[in-house]
C-alpha cells in the first residue's frame, strides 16, 4: 500500500532465511509507491551498499539495519544459551556505524554455533542513533508475551529503552495470518 515502508525485510544475505534480491525489492517498492525500504538481514549489513545504491536507483528511501542475535550474555561459548531475535535500524550516519560496530562485535565477541549474539552491554554501548522494533515472534518480547510472562516482557522492553532511548524503542506489529 502507498504510504507503507517494510522496515523487517531479508534478503539473499540472511542464509537459509531469505531470497530476495535486494535490486529487485527496491523496484518493488518504487512499483508499490512506497516511500522506502528496511534492510535487516540475520546478523549481517552485507547488503548495505547494495540496498543504498538499488534504492537511490528506484527513487526509494532505503532504511539500513539488521536483525540482530540477542543473548544475555555474549561471552558464553559452551551449552545451551536462549537467542532472541531484534530488529535494529540506523537512524541516521551514527546509527550505522554502530550498527556495523555491533554486527562485528557479535561475530568477534559472541559467535556461539556460528551466530554472532549481542547482549544488553553491546546495545548500551553502541545504541546511539540505531532504533529497535520489538522484533518478530521469534523475540524475547514476543516470547515472553506468549508464555504469559508478562512481566518479563516489560522489563526486557524497558531494558530496550534504557539502551536506545524511549523515542527510539517500538513494538514490531507483523501479519502473520
Amino acid at each position: 500500500a502507498p504510504g507503507c515502508a517494510h522496515l523487517h525485510v531479508h534478503s539473499e544475505y540472511s542464509l537459509l532465511d531469505g531470497a530476495c534480491k535486494i535490486d529487485k525489492l527496491a523496484a518493488r517498492a518504487a512499483e508499490f509507491g512506497q516511500p522506502a525500504l528496511g534492510l535487516t538481514d540475520h546478523g549481517v549489513m552485507n547488503g548495505s551498499v547494495e540496498l543504498f545504491k538499488a534504492c537511490k536507483k528506484h527513487g526509494v528511501k532505503p532504511i539500513l539495519g539488521l536483525e540482530a542475535y540477542f543473548v544475555d550474555d555474549r561471552t558464553i561459548r559452551e551449552g545451551r544459551i536462549e537467542r532472541n531475535h531484534l530488529t535494529l535500524l540506523a537512524e541516521n550516519d551514527e546509527g550505522f556505524k554502530n550498527l556495523t560496530k555491533l554486527s562485528s562485535a557479535g561475530f568477534l565477541e559472541g559467535l556461539h554455533r556460528g551466530k554472532p549474539g549481542v547482549d544488553m552491554e553491546l546495545l548500551a554501548r553502541y545504541g546511539r542513533g540505531v532504533i529497535a522494533l520489538s522484533g518478530c515472534l521469534a523475540s524475547r518480547a514476543a516470547r515472553r508475551i506468549a508464555e504469559n510472562r508478562l512481566a518479563d516482557a516489560r522489563a526486557h522492553l524497558d531494558d530496550l529503552v534504557q539502551a536506545f532511548g524511549a523515542d527510539n524503542v517500538y513494538l514490531e506489529i507483523q501479519r502473520n495470518g
